[in-house]
C-alpha cells in the first residue's frame, strides 16, 4: 500500500463555517472500527494510525478535529512510538504553556512557564511567525500565526507548535469568522505557507 498521506478523525458535530467550501476531494476511509467499551477514540486511533504508518513508504500526515487536540493524544502518540506528524484542530477555550525559564539552582526546577489562554488574547506570547495572504481564491485575506515550542499542561515534556488561522473579511452578517487554532506534532517541520491549507483536506475525507 503506497500511502502518501492518511487523514484520521473522529467526526467533528460543528461545521467550521467559510472554509468548509474548499474541500475538493473525496476519499473512501482506510480502516472504519468499532470503538469497543474497553477503548477510546483516542486509543483506537492511535492503534490505526500506527498500522497506516508500517504500511506506508511514504511521510504520513494525520489530520485530526478537536477530540485529538490534546494532551491524551500527543502522549498517545509517544507512547505508542507513532513516526507521524498530525495537525489537530484545539479547542478555542485551551490553555497552552511556553517552555520553562532556565533552572534557577534553587528548588525544584519549573515544567511550565507562561500560560496562554486562546480565549484570551491578553494572554497571548509574541507569536514567532505571522504571514498574510493577500487574496486567497476562496478565503480572501488570510492572516496566520505561529507559537513555537508550547505544549500541554499534561505533556510538558512534548512540545508543539500553534498555529491560528484568521479571515480577515467578515461574514455577510458583519461579524468576524471564527478563528481556527492548530496544533502541529511530528518529525517534520513545514512552511507556514503550506501546512495550515493542510487543515481544510479534512472536510473533504470527513463527508464520505
Amino acid at each position: 500500500m503506497n500511502i502518501r498521506e492518511a487523514p484520521l478523525w473522529v467526526r467533528d458535530t460543528v461545521p467550521l463555517r467559510g472554509y468548509l467550501k474548499l474541500c475538493v476531494s473525496w476519499a473512501l476511509p482506510l480502516l472504519h472500527e468499532r470503538i469497543s467499551s474497553g477503548s477510546s477514540p483516542i486509543l483506537q486511533a492511535a492503534s490505526q494510525l500506527k498500522l497506516v504508518c508500517e504500511q506506508s513508504v511514504n511521510p504520513v500526515l494525520a489530520v485530526l478535529d478537536r477530540e485529538y487536540g490534546n494532551a491524551c493524544w500527543v502522549l498517545a502518540l509517544t507512547q505508542a512510538s507513532i513516526p507521524a506528524d498530525c495537525l489537530m484542530r484545539v479547542r478555542k477555550n485551551a490553555c497552552l504553556w511556553s517552555a520553562p525559564p532556565a533552572y534557577s539552582g534553587r528548588g525544584r526546577p519549573r515544567k511550565h512557564g507562561q500560560k496562554m489562554r486562546l480565549n484570551d488574547p491578553t494572554t497571548w506570547l509574541q507569536e514567532d511567525t505571522s504571514i498574510e495572504i493577500d487574496e486567497h481564491p476562496d478565503l480572501g485575506k488570510v492572516r496566520v500565526r505561529q507559537w513555537l515550542n508550547l505544549h500541554f499542561y499534561r505533556a510538558a515534556e512534548h512540545p508543539i507548535n500553534l498555529i491560528l488561522i484568521e479571515r480577515m473579511k467578515p461574514m455577510s452578517n458583519g461579524q468576524p469568522f471564527p478563528p481556527l487554532w492548530l496544533a502541529w506534532v511530528g518529525e517534520r517541520t513545514l512552511p507556514l505557507e503550506t501546512v495550515w491549507f493542510k487543515y481544510l483536506r479534512r472536510f473533504g475525507v470527513d463527508h464520505w
